[in-house]
């Protein structure tokens, strides 16, 4: 492959077949072209590999990893991390969708503010696709309001690697985004909302 992307996407995957497609395609829709979508099978027995397998004999920036053998989320996710080309790093769960501007909205505060550590609003759906509200993002979480609650939702951050390095998730069951988001505000002031 020639330059790394912009940003780089991480999504781990564990019997996904139902939703993979809905995520993944979310990620092709982007208006900001510049992206890598790194697929990490966690070890799948319903076709969820295959079906990612077809992702990325599709187009060149879809990417499948993983070994066949279930860690969780946690180690999938920082697979995904250590094998990640972009300078940014974004997460994307395989039963989540992305509005199509959203890497371009996020990127582009990202460069005017200069902040590594951004996040986003985003809409709770149901099951069946149903809205069930929206979360609203703060402007500014600090460690401090972290330790309160974890108000940041995993599919809508991204953070910078050049100004904070590759930063993996604590290798736990749950809540592993939360622990990460609690070890990248040790290296920055703040985590910024749109």
């Amino acid at each position: 492959m020639s330059a790394a992307p912009a940003v780089s996407v991480i999504t781990p995957v564990w019997n996904a077949r139902a939703t993979l497609a809905e995520a993944a395609d979310s990620v092709l829709a982007q208006t900001m072209r510049d992206w890598e979508l790194l697929l990490i099978d966690d070890g799948s027995t319903d076709g969820s590999r295959d079906l990612a397998e077809t992702y990325a004999a599709r187009d060149g920036r879809v990417r499948v990893l993983g070994d066949g053998v279930n860690r969780g989320p946690a180690a999938a996710r920082n697979a995904g991390i250590r094998a990640a080309r972009g300078r940014r790093l974004a997460f994307l769960d395989a039963d989540d969708r992305w509005r199509p501007e959203k890497l371009e909205a996020q990127l582009r505060f990202m460069e005017e503010t200069g902040h590594a550590f951004v996040f986003s609003s985003f809409r709770r759906m149901d099951a069946e696709g149903r809205p069930r509200g929206v979360v609203r993002a703060a402007a500014r979480l600090t460690h401090a309001d972290l330790l309160r609650s974890n108000d940041i939702g995993c599919l809508t951050a991204i953070y910078d690697t050049r100004a904070l390095g590759k930063v993996e998730m604590p290798d736990i069951r749950r809540r592993q985004d939360y622990g990460l988001w609690l070890k990248l505000l040790r290296r920055v002031p703040a985590a910024y909302g749109m």
